[in-house]
């Protein structure tokens, strides 16, 4: 009695796999022979459509706990720097260097413009307005808050509180547009020796009083509806306010907690992701007192990274969202959010 063999059983003729890679193998090798002769005599090809030019995502929304948090980009203005508006107090070669360390442009950078809103399920929180008509970066390069609303799924009349982390005009400019409101439905709340400082008519000259001018502007209008608060008040359930002060005497940073879980918004701790965190101790031109801010740098990086915090940093690139790792004591780098914060 004959075998029946595996072809047999396959339905295969003996050696078919073998024959098809032949043939195979044969129209490869012609068709390599034929690129030349074809690509002469086709007909050149037409773009599918214009260049879209670059484009960058304007909000960014994730879980914390019971909360829902939603950080806008309110710019995306590349400036001069980082050196001499962050190390004013160094060399401007060994910012540069540390900019090139990082494969980063060694005269131009991207901060980030990060207003951020808080649903905590009973209120919809804003914290900082961006820069608005009249703050650090004129439309159109910034002020898009109020055009970002909409598409971030919120209207003006959701929001219930204004929470404002300090008085510059890039973090209040956005409190007031065409001479009204923008939030009519809010009230506002800063710390009151923040709003002591900046209110005052003819205290200020130079860039102070520009800065002071807008405070002015943007608060009258609403000052009926503020809130004064201090390190260690609780906004809401959820929200309190920790003492940030150097930046401006009465900057605050403020941890939100919800469901067990935590993450720092740090205001204007940093102003860049590299050189802030490396060295703290290296002076920004708006920080009101210098060394205070130096002293608050180091002791709000070191909290983060000791208890591994994700954080809302308000310039750093956007979604201004990241960890905090210490390099060495003193020494800090900023890790940029990937996804941990999507589970």
């Amino acid at each position: 009695m004959s075998k029946t063999t595996a072809n047999e059983i396959s339905g295969k003729e003996p050696n078919a796999l073998n024959f098809d890679r032949r043939k195979l193998l044969a129209a490869g090798l012609g068709l390599a022979a034929m690129p030349a002769l074809s690509l002469s005599t086709a007909p050149r090809a037409e773009a599918a459509g214009p260049l879209l030019g670059g484009w960058q995502p304007k909000f960014y929304r994730f879980k914390l706990g019971d909360f829902e948090i939603t950080t806008i980009s309110d710019s995306e203005v590349f400036i001069d720097g980082p050196f001499p508006l962050i190390g004013q107090n160094a060399e401007e070669a060994d910012v540069r260097k540390l900019m090139r360390d990082n494969l980063l442009p060694e005269q131009k950078y991207q901060p980030g413009f990060s207003p951020t809103i808080i649903n905590t399920g009973k209120e919809i929180i804003l914290i900082d307005t961006g820069n608005g008509s009249n703050g650090f970066v004129p439309r159109p390069n910034g002020g898009w808050l109020a055009a970002q609303l909409a598409p971030a799924g919120f209207k003006r009349e959701d929001i219930d509180i204004v929470l404002l982390s300090h008085g510059h005009p890039d973090h209040i400019g956005g409190v007031i547009e065409n001479g009204e409101p923008l939030f009519p439905n809010a009230r506002y709340v800063i710390a009151g020796i923040e709003h002591d400082f900046w209110a005052p008519e003819g205290k200020f000259s130079g860039d102070m009083e520009k800065f002071a001018s807008v405070y002015r502007a943007n608060s009258k209008p609403i000052v009926d509806k503020y809130t004064f608060i201090k390190p260690g008040d609780d906004v809401v359930s959820g929200i309190r306010a920790i003492e940030a002060h150097g930046h401006t005497p009465g900057h605050l940073a403020y941890m939100i907690e919800s469901g067990g879980k935590s993450i720092l918004f740090w205001g204007d701790c940093a102003h860049h992701q590299v050189a802030s965190l490396a060295h703290p101790e290296w002076h920004c031109v708006f920080d009101t007192d210098k060394e205070q801010s130096a002293a608050t740098r180091r002791r709000i990086f070191d909290m983060a990274a000791t208890d591994r915090l994700p954080v809302i940093g308000y310039h750093m690139p956007f979604p201004s969202l990241g960890y905090v790792e210490t390099i060495t004591p003193g020494s800090y780098r900023w890790l940029a959010h990937s996804y941990q914060l999507n589970l």
